[in-house]
């Protein structure tokens, strides 16, 4: 397992769910990662720090907040000055806050496209700028959401704020394709991470949600993990602009009606 090897990679918000198992198959890949995780957090300092210590790869956690430039700007330096270069970066890092539309204060709807628009933003530029100054190349991957397309009732901001994500990779591969700098998106369905728990542990809701997917079941972070490593490796070298639906024909079902 050497797809990538001797690769360095950055993973925002890697220090639980999907990007956290990104980050391990990338190690497992023979890439160099940087584990990225939220400033203030005791828990995502020491799960971020334990993770990397498992990591046989040379790996390395990084604190920064996305929505500040300053952390951003901070956090690829650090990333290119311990490995030298960055070659694939993941955008993952999200958040999304429930409530009702006629309901919902400027602090909410601001705090969520902060931090999943852009935190995509100001953290793909910072890669960027870094992958064209040294040449050769690079990788950007946005973890976006089927709610980039399917309605998602009482979480507005989330959903806008994912459509965006989806919008700016489009524009983004073209405008970074010169640079051989491929842009693709990840869009996961229901999967199994701590921001479903709630689901998970309601019986009830859990099947609601599985009668939606005509695979039947919730998705593992290790399946979007799966598709993550094809978009960071050579082998996806032809692939820019596209969007992988991870998420058991959920869009499918929806679209059909």
């Amino acid at each position: 397992m050497d797809r990538l090897k001797d690769k360095v990679a950055l993973v925002t918000g890697a220090s639980s769910g999907i990007g956290k198992s990104i980050a391990t198959r990338f190690a497992q890949e023979g890439a160099h990662v940087a584990v990225n995780y939220r400033p203030g957090s005791a828990k995502d300092h020491d799960a971020a720090l334990a993770e990397v210590a498992s990591f046989n790869a040379t790996a390395t956690a990084v604190e920064a907040d996305v929505s500040k430039r300053e952390d951003v700007e901070r956090m690829i330096a650090q990333v290119v000055e311990k490995f030298g270069r960055l070659d694939i970066c993941v955008n993952n890092a999200g958040i999304e806050i429930k409530r009702p539309f006629l309901e919902v204060s400027d602090d909410e709807w601001n705090k969520v496209v902060a931090v999943n628009l852009y935190g995509c933003f100001v953290v793909s530029q910072a890669a960027a700028r870094a992958m064209v100054k040294r040449g050769g190349g690079g990788k950007l991957i946005f973890i976006s959401s089927v709610h980039e397309d399917i309605p998602f009732p009482e979480y507005t901001a989330y959903c806008a704020s994912k459509g965006g994500v989806r919008m700016m990779m489009r524009n983004l591969a073209m405008e970074l394709a010169p640079y051989r700098v491929n842009c693709n998106n990840i869009a996961p369905g229901a999967i199994a991470t701590p921001i479903n728990q709630s689901v998970l542990e309601d019986p009830q809701a859990k099947q609601n949600a599985i009668s939606e997917i005509p695979w039947g079941r919730f998705g593992t972070p290790e399946e979007v993990a799966s598709v993550a490593v094809f978009l960071a490796s050579d082998e996806s070298e032809y692939v820019t602009g596209s969007t992988y639906y991870v998420d058991g024909g959920l869009t499918q079902q929806v679209t059909a009606y």
